[in-house]
């Protein structure tokens, strides 16, 4: 095996030969291509002045072609098998030696550079017997007048003069063939000096090539590490950033799996939601990951760093029990079986001593491998980095979060100043109206006077109610609230808010209210007062924007085992699909604040989402659109006060004395709201 930096020292040492000499040899050399006879061409024109049986032959690229000048040139076809052979004959009456060699791997000119030619390899003999040389230049010579016949005189003349006719007869030689020989054997020995050459230029050779694979194995990570770090540098989506690691990571080790999932040191399971496959291996998107019962899993968070597993079915930590129990094992050996996991790689991904995730990377057949340090290493320092990246991210969804939550402060701002402006000037303003007409006309009539009283007392209970709301949002929203949880009777409840809405809105004609909800119910948990709050407010909502003719019902289903979901629905103007969300954000107004063509302060339907989620429910509305009513839900969760395997009697008894109770409680809670208001 020779490298190409070694035939070259060679050919050139042979050729030297033939320069430092004072013979005439017969000297034959194929170059394979053209680029490869144009390095030596200088060279060889010397080696003409010193023999007239000189012959050059190589593939032709631009204007290599037959020529007679002060050689020998001789195209092949770039078919021809001589295409990948190196050979140099150099075969004198003193001194013979040759080449013969064949490339082992044959680049093509686009592939070709300049490392890839030093690193060509041949296969071949390099030789100073003399009959082995005779019998090359033989062959050689043959191919030279298939190409060039007009050649065959003076290739004659090569043969008689240098090659015995034993060889050109193809019979092996006599001893009187041997005996005539008149060149000296001791000449033909290889130079020491050359031979130690050769030797220094393989080693070096393959030094070189060692050196130069351990470089490439570098930049490869390098490439891989600064690829993977820019890609997920330019997201601030987590998502995207794991997706861009893994897929960037996968395509770079070519493993079979590898995925990433984001977890935290005490999470029981993951959900596998990013992932890159190689061809034929099948997916595990979406699957359930293991954590808590993973013995793996908490080897690794326990160390706190990479964990390997070159063989997983023979691993002892999945057959001998040395780190997880038995239904740990059996889990394991599950995942291995159902995942064709053979080996195995965990690299978490830590930042400031968090766990942030987990990178696994899965070999899958056909049999083991084992991990190279440097392939651990290479995964570790793209997990750092996915680290960083994450962190980044959720600081920046962090800023995006406060940001919105400064802009919805100050479009809370603007709209207290707007909506406060307007909703307390106007009762401030017809007050003061009504007082100054009190004071200054004692002559006004008795009827008169009246009406000026009612009027400035109901802009007084106005201005009231609007800073009540208020401060009932804040308590609400600061968290300042007692709440006095207890089993209520729901029906008693509704009732208890139609009348509240019936008696403030006496002197007006409401919708037609139906009342659907059944008073063989379950009893509920949550805050009586409150719950009658929000019953009134959703009730006055839909009275606001549902004209005298329309309709507004009240029902209660069971949504769930644990929860009673109530329902407001009305026949009224309805609300956008888009602002079905925002319908409960603080001094929302469909219509605006300034311009809107019913009253109030945008707080109640904030008050009570805000009341809701206090005792654990959830609110929401619904609504076709314009001028199809709308439909207000809320869930209260059901008190459970008895065994599932008590009889019916009992629980029916029970039932009927928690509503006797939560009556009374009720009528309580509605007296000192009557007295709180009057004081």
């Amino acid at each position: 095996m020779y490298f190409k930096a070694s035939l070259t020292a060679l050919s050139h040492a042979m050729e030297d030969q033939v320069l430092a000499g004072s013979e005439q040899p017969l000297v034959i050399a194929s170059f394979q291509r053209e680029r490869f006879y144009r390095q030596e061409a200088q060279r060889y024109r010397r080696i003409a002045q010193k023999s007239n049986q000189v012959y050059v032959l190589a593939a032709p690229e631009t204007d290599f072609k037959h020529r007679s000048q002060d050689y020998e040139t001789v195209a092949f076809d770039a078919d021809d098998p001589l295409t990948k052979e190196w050979h140099l004959i150099v075969l004198g009456k003193n001194y013979a030696s040759c080449l013969i060699c064949q490339e082992k791997n044959n680049f093509t000119s686009q592939e070709m550079t300049a490392d890839m030619d030093n690193n060509r390899r041949f296969e071949g003999i390099w030789t100073f017997d003399r009959q082995v040389t005779q019998q090359a230049a033989n062959i050689l010579l043959k191919t030279i007048v298939n190409y060039r016949p007009e050649l065959e005189e003076k290739a004659q003349q090569a043969r008689d003069q240098y090659i015995p006719s034993y060889i050109l007869r193809d019979e092996p030689p006599q001893t009187k063939d041997i005996d005539n020989t008149t060149w000296d054997v001791t000449k033909n020995k290889p130079d020491p000096f050359v031979q130690r050459l050769v030797t220094y230029l393989q080693a070096g050779q393959y030094k070189l090539i060692k050196a130069n694979r351990t470089l490439s194995t570098k930049e490869h990570k390098e490439r891989l590490i600064n690829s993977v770090t820019t890609a997920i540098r330019l997201s601030l989506d987590p998502d995207e950033i794991l997706q861009i690691a893994v897929q960037k990571l996968g395509e770079g080790l070519g493993v079979c799996r590898c995925l990433v999932y984001r977890c935290k040191e005490t999470d029981t399971t993951a959900t596998i939601e990013h992932e890159f496959l190689n061809q034929g291996i099948p997916s595990i998107k979406g699957q359930t990951w293991p954590l808590q019962h993973n013995p793996l899993f908490q080897e690794v968070v326990e160390l706190r760093d990479p964990l390997t597993i070159d063989d997983a079915i023979n691993d002892p930590r999945l057959a001998n029990g040395k780190t997880g129990t038995t239904s740990s094992q059996q889990s394991l050996k599950t995942l291995v079986s159902s995942c064709s996991i053979l080996s195995w790689m965990l690299v978490p991904i830590f930042y400031s001593g968090r766990l942030l995730g987990m990178l696994e990377l899965h070999h899958c057949g056909p049999k083991p491998i084992t991990w190279k340090e440097e392939d651990v290493a290479l995964v570790n320092a793209i997990a750092t980095q996915i680290g960083v990246a994450l962190i980044q991210a959720e600081a920046y969804a962090n800023l995006q979060d406060l940001n919105e939550q400064l802009e919805a402060l100050d479009r809370t701002r603007s709209n207290l100043v707007a909506i406060t402006g307007h909703e307390l000037r106007t009762p401030l303003s017809t007050i003061q109206v009504c007082l100054e007409s009190l004071a200054t006309e004692p002559d006004m009539s008795p009827e008169l006077r009246q009406v000026m009283l009612n009027t400035a007392l109901q802009d007084a209970e106005r201005m009231r109610k609007l800073v009540q709301d208020f401060l009932t949002l804040s308590q609400l929203e600061s968290g300042r609230v007692e709440w006095n949880i207890e089993a209520l009777d729901l029906h008693e409840c509704v009732e208890l808010s139609l009348s509240n809405v019936r008696a403030r809105h006496k002197e007006t004609k409401l919708p037609t209210i139906e009342n659907l909800v059944m008073e063989e119910l379950p009893l509920i948990k949550a805050d009586g007062e409150w719950l009658v709050e929000v019953l009134a407010k959703l009730l006055d909502n839909a009275c606001k924007f549902t004209s005298e003719e329309g309709k507004i019902t009240i029902e209660v289903s069971c949504s769930s085992p644990h929860h009673l979901e109530v329902t407001v629905a009305d026949t009224g103007r309805g609300i956008e699909p888009k602002r079905l969300e925002t319908v409960f954000d603080r001094f929302y107004q469909e219509e605006g604040a300034l311009r809107r063509s019913t009253g109030g302060t945008g707080l109640g339907l904030a008050i009570c989402r805000q009341i809701v989620q206090g005792w654990g429910g959830k609110i929401w509305a619904e609504s076709q659109g314009k001028d199809h009513g709308s439909k207000f839900h809320f869930t209260v969760p059901i008190y459970i006060d008895q065994m599932p395997n008590q009889s019916s009697s009992k629980t029916i008894t029970r039932s009927r004395q928690s509503r006797q109770k939560a009556r009374g409680k009720s009528v309580q809670g509605k007296r000192q709201q009557a007295r709180g208001k009057r004081e």
